[in-house]
């Protein structure tokens, strides 16, 4: 039972079933909407996302697609007072992609980036042991409050090798990764060597926005794609998939995880 709710869900009344009994419970539901965002007064993109935190899933999103480089081209922003559109003004000239938007997924992502282009391999000297990489699967489930709550959505967490720096929830997996750049931008927090733990599936978008971000490590606690691991391995990206327990699979670059050998 949900005591008090937070910004993401709504209240909900359900019935649990078990064996022959039932109960009637006072409760919530993860909340979705239709959320849209607007660079220089032309709409770019529309979203299928959870409603909170917007001004970071926005600003994500543009420094993932390449329109923002930092901050700095942001002249300003504001969330709508209908609370779900995003007004972003940059201190330069804009005009809206005509690429066609590839998206893929359960709570598809969008994005105009072009997965086909050469894109240089990850140069990083990041290593982890594996009780690092369970650590921080661990820590990212304890601190996903609307997953505790009601179940529904996804968690992301950008982490260095001993803790979550910045974590990021919504119904989409994708709309964590920019939510993530989004919440460093304005937090100042450089990306770049650092990892990505997520609670979905990682796919080849996905990887692509953690290749952007110079992460050399993205872990899951299922699986990656056929394509994300192709582009891992170009990418020279160490993909770990069904991180559970103590227990994880390496698909690429393995020689960042260290293993100490046992004595004799």
């Amino acid at each position: 039972m949900v005591s008090a709710f937070q910004a993401g869900i709504r209240p909900a009344t359900y019935t649990v079933y078990q064996h022959d009994t039932h109960e009637d419970i006072q409760g919530g539901v993860i909340e979705e909407a239709q959320v849209c965002i607007f660079v220089n007064g032309h709409e770019l993109a529309t979203f299928m996302c959870s409603p909170i935190a917007l001004e970071d899933l926005a600003l994500g999103f543009l420094k993932s697609e390449g329109i923002i480089d930092d901050l700095e081209d942001v002249r300003h922003y504001r969330l709508a007072a209908s609370g779900t559109c995003v007004d972003v003004w940059l201190n330069k000239g804009f005009t809206v992609p005509q690429r066609k938007i590839i998206t893929a997924g359960c709570g598809a992502g969008i994005t105009f980036d072009d997965l086909k282009q050469e894109r240089p391999p990850l140069a990083s000297t990041l290593t982890m042991r594996p009780d690092q990489v369970a650590e921080l699967m661990k820590a990212m489930h304890q601190n996903a409050e609307l997953y505790r709550d009601v179940r529904g959505v996804h968690t992301s967490a950008l982490c260095n090798q001993d803790k979550p720096l910045l974590i990021a929830q919504d119904i989409g997996r994708h709309n964590t990764i920019d939510r993530l750049w989004g919440m460093a931008l304005r937090r100042g927090v450089d990306t770049t060597g650092k990892i990505i733990v997520a609670s979905g599936r990682i796919s080849s978008e996905m990887l692509g926005k953690a290749a952007k971000m110079g992460v050399p490590i993205v872990v899951s606690r299922t699986s990656p794609t056929s394509l994300s691991v192709e582009l891992a391995q170009a990418w020279n990206i160490t993909v770990i998939g069904y991180c559970r327990g103590n227990q994880f699979r390496v698909y690429t670059a393995p020689q960042r995880i260290t293993v100490t050998p046992r004595s004799l």
